[in-house]
């Protein structure tokens, strides 16, 4: 009988923790935690995930920095923001929300935002600081699914592990992070040969490639543990995952449902990193 892997209360759990965490960080200093999110443009799923995040960080009592800016906004006007946020020592973490409009150059933005306050773990430093198995900021989706399963007591070391994707922000991440944990660790991707032979010796199976039930009950191994990062539209417009989850749900021994598995966690270990970054400072 397969187990619910519940986003939702694994964050609530963790939102309470940070909570806790920021008011006793106000009782020491007498600040807030302060978290920056630079808005640019118009794009309607980024405007609901700003949002979003502004609203975790009233109910963990962060307090958050909006800067919106115009669809045209200029290299030097998105860079003259970030610069100043950077120097604001009131502000412990900056988010810039992407994807920026294609007229501005994101690699050149993001590298404005120093280390410590890189809460989404994107600059290479905290990238190469987790690939060294260093203190980092960690790229709050991996993270979170980390989080996970560390909280519903699952082991990792020894066991072989697959990620099916490469991407900066999850994949990739997301393997170093298992590595770490002493798995053993395959990562998949569109150029993999023999991927449903790769996937099906799994005992950790870990879907991020946002293809609607890509990963069929064939490719899963009885009794696997099965994360699935994907968040997609089926043919009803409903929202789905990666993972074909009514056919593969028997053989495994976790799964996590989409929405609410992995999703629930990406804002949580936001607040998480910006508190982090916080006390660290």
């Amino acid at each position: 009988m397969y187990r619910i892997i519940d986003g939702k209360a694994h964050s609530a759990k963790l939102r309470a923790e940070i909570k806790l965490r920021a008011e006793k960080y106000f009782e020491r200093t007498g600040r807030r935690v302060g978290l920056a999110v630079v808005l640019v443009g118009n794009d309607p799923a980024s405007q609901v995930y700003v949002r979003n995040k502004i609203k975790a960080c009233e109910e963990a009592g962060i307090k958050s920095f909006a800067n919106y800016l115009p669809e045209d906004a200029t290299q030097s006007q998105v860079e003259e923001v970030v610069s100043g946020l950077v120097r604001d020592e009131s502000i412990n973490g900056i988010l810039v929300q992407l994807p920026l409009p294609a007229q501005l150059d994101e690699k050149r933005i993001l590298d404005l935002i120093p280390v410590e306050k890189d809460v989404d773990g994107f600059s290479e430093q905290n990238i190469g600081r987790l690939c060294l198995n260093q203190e980092s900021l960690v790229a709050c989706t991996p993270n979170g699914v980390m989080q996970m399963l560390k909280e519903e007591g699952i082991e990792l070391r020894g066991k072989n592990a697959v990620v099916i994707g490469r991407s900066n922000i999850v994949g990739k991440p997301m393997a170093m992070l298992l590595l770490n944990s002493d798995a053993t660790v395959t990562v998949c991707h569109s150029k993999t040969q023999n991927l449903k032979d790769i996937c099906s010796r799994a005992d950790i199976l870990v879907a991020a490639i946002g293809r609607a039930k890509f990963v069929t009950a064939g490719m899963v191994k009885q009794g696997a543990v099965v994360v699935d990062v994907g968040i997609n539209r089926n043919e009803d417009g409903k929202l789905c995952g990666d993972v074909d989850f009514e056919n593969v749900k028997d053989k495994c021994s976790y799964i996590t449902p989409v929405p609410g598995g992995v999703g629930p966690m990406t804002i949580t270990m936001l607040l998480y990193n910006t508190v982090c970054a916080a006390e660290r400072s």
